[in-house]
């Protein structure tokens, strides 16, 4: 029996989904897409789960593409399957607030696979590239789109044209990363951030991570009138009820969440 390409783990109320190719520096073949997306939605429909973290392994986060794989589609075969486009849609289907945690390289695919996540943080040894110019292709996965939205125009240009990498500070400073820490603590204070986000109410993070993700999507005008309609659809919960009364309490208390 072959081995799994991920393992899930948790802690408390957070998912842990661990990429687990290390040979193949967790390259992104169909059988590991596939257990990641199954792993993704059990944990995004698991109430006892708040929040997700993905990551890799001290070799890495992810290389890219599986190349051997790649390699043996054609025009026709990946048009028909939609190649990658799973991926991104299994990402984009997720309510649960995702996390990723980037240690060593990130590149290509794998760069683009960080970037479906949420909030990113890295270790100080990270790099980020899209290299596929040099393979006689372009990013497949949603790196000419959400690249240039995270960094700007030019420094995406710069290295898709270039297929140049940079470094997990110059990513932060871009920012396309949250926080960047040494490499024996960045996945515990992913960690704790995540606990943190898990520790709110379920319905109200769904809505906030929506109304973020909207934003990239609507324009100004349009995307006030959807945050608004999230924010008043608040008022119906039963954590909006008890949010306030205890923090009006006296003395104030600690909210305790139904998730409802």
């Amino acid at each position: 029996m072959s081995e799994p390409t991920i393992i899930v783990e948790h802690s408390e109320r957070v998912g842990i989904i661990k990429l687990n190719r290390p040979r193949a520096y967790n390259a992104l073949s169909g059988t590991l897409i596939n257990e990641l997306l199954d792993a993704l939605r059990s944990l995004d429909d698991n109430p006892n789960i708040g929040a997700i973290i993905l990551t890799g392994n001290e070799k890495g986060f992810c290389a890219g593409a599986d190349i051997k794989e790649q390699s043996e589609l054609s025009f026709v075969d990946a048009y028909n399957q939609d190649y990658l486009k799973n991926l991104n849609d299994g990402f984009l289907a997720a309510h649960k607030p995702i996390i990723g945690v980037i240690n060593g390289v990130a590149l290509g695919g794998g760069c683009e696979l960080a970037m479906m996540c949420d909030i990113l943080y890295a270790a100080e040894t990270a790099t980020f590239g899209q290299p596929e110019i040099t393979l006689g292709t372009i990013p497949g996965a949603g790196g000419t789109q959400r690249l240039i939205r995270a960094i700007g125009k030019s420094k995406a240009m710069h290295m898709i044209l270039t297929g140049e990498m940079i470094s997990a500070k110059e990513a932060e400073a871009a920012g396309l990363v949250a926080k960047v820490l040494p490499t024996e603590q960045v996945f515990d204070a992913a960690l704790k951030t995540a606990s943190k986000i898990a520790s709110f109410s379920a319905p109200v993070v769904a809505m906030a991570k929506e109304a973020v993700n909207e934003a990239e999507e609507l324009g100004l005008k349009n995307g006030l009138r959807f945050e608004s309609r999230l924010y008043h659809a608040t008022f119906g919960l039963e954590d909006h009820a008890e949010g306030f009364q205890a923090f009006l309490a006296k003395p104030k208390r600690v909210a305790q969440w139904t998730h409802k």
